[in-house]
């Protein structure tokens, strides 16, 4: 299994525009469809208003490169460009 943990730093007030969008275009439920998704979930900091936790989860490698080819994931990153500043992402496997 893949992990993927995505921390998005949005730009100043925009987070809760930013995930309504998202879940406005669908891609939150787009992606928990995707085969080999396990899990696909939001979660904002308890810290910093303008960040974002995406915590994913894929049965694998194949599962996760069909993901990054899915009309859903060409529009997040149409989003992320209005309202992202910066991206991090972790990546971990589980044996």
């Amino acid at each position: 299994m893949i992990v993927l943990n995505v921390t998005y730093k949005c730009k100043p007030e925009l987070l809760n525009e930013f995930l309504e969008m998202i879940m406005t275009e669908g891609i939150d439920e787009a992606s928990r469809a995707e085969d080999g998704n396990i899990m696909y979930n939001y979660y904002k900091s308890v810290d910093d208003v303008d960040e974002l936790l995406l915590i994913e989860k894929w049965r694998d490698a194949d599962a996760l490169s069909a993901h990054g080819k899915q009309p859903h994931f060409a529009k997040l990153k149409e989003l992320k460009e209005q309202y992202v500043i910066d991206t991090a992402i972790g990546k971990y496997v589980t044996e």
